[in-house]
């Protein structure tokens, strides 16, 4: 008998007989997920947003302020949830420890909130820079966009952007000095023949990075260039990240 029938057989035994520990709170978690139904429910969805960056707010509108006066390159924005407790615990475990158990929870999360406003052809992860793809092992974006291609069946090309340099930790900028430091760090490397792409990143803060990769993907002829994003952080988001809100003995990332 194959050897990866019987992994998935003790893998299915283990979670019978030792039932996963919320991710959270260290209670029981879920059936079919490491978090509680308490700490699931907690999830703030996005529903109350802008329609062009989905930055929440008290009241949906179909274009915030700063919209009107920076329009965004892409055409459409798909982000389910604001970007606070305990998702942002569980994104911080996920991005800067290497808690890939963090990372199921959130995508199981994303495709449980329900499908996007319109289905790409083409799934694009936003790139990390290779320095910081060897520091880190992996690439959160890509890791999200995986189980998004296959619930919705569309493929994915992990390598059709390239960050061309490091740049500095975007938690630690405000919102112009954001979008100065991603200014012409993406390439398009493998020019997509598909018109419509969905770029995919985890957490959406100004949509700096995400504008930069939007507009590379315009220059190499997609026609039309959808944002997917996990999360969006509220106002304000113009101060840098105070210390205490970082995971002890974690560095700034570079992305």
């Amino acid at each position: 008998m194959e050897a990866s029938f019987w992994k998935r057989w003790f893998g299915a035994a283990t979670r019978f007989f030792l039932p996963a520990r919320c991710l959270v709170c260290a209670g029981a978690g879920g059936d079919d997920i490491a978090l509680c139904d308490g700490c699931r429910a907690a999830l703030s969805r996005n529903l109350s947003c802008c329609g062009r960056c989905a930055l929440p707010l008290p009241i949906p509108t179909p274009i915030c302020g700063q919209c009107q006066r920076a329009p965004r390159p892409w055409a459409d924005v798909w982000v389910p949830f604001s970007y606070a407790w305990p998702l942002d615990m569980l994104e911080a475990r996920f991005k800067f420890a290497g808690h890939l158990a963090a990372g199921r929870v959130l995508s199981t999360c994303w495709l449980d909130a329900g499908p996007p406003p319109l289905m790409p052809e083409l799934i694009v992860p936003v790139p990390l820079h290779p320095s910081r793809l060897r520091s880190r092992g992996y690439n959160q974006a890509l890791e999200l966009a995986r189980p998004l291609a296959r619930r919705y069946g569309l493929p994915l090309a992990h390598d059709a952007l390239r960050r061309t340099r490091g740049t500095e930790a975007q938690t630690l900028l405000d919102a112009g000095a954001r979008a100065r430091n991603v200014r012409g760090a993406f390439v398009v490397q493998h020019a997509p023949v598909q018109r419509h792409v969905a770029l995919v990143d985890d957490v959406m803060t100004t949509g700096a990075t995400l504008a930069e990769c939007t507009r590379a993907l315009h220059a190499a002829g997609v026609e039309r260039v959808d944002v997917w994003a996990l999360a969006r952080t509220p106002l304000p988001f113009d101060r840098p990240t105070p210390p205490a809100e970082r995971i002890p003995g974690d560095a700034p990332a570079r992305r």
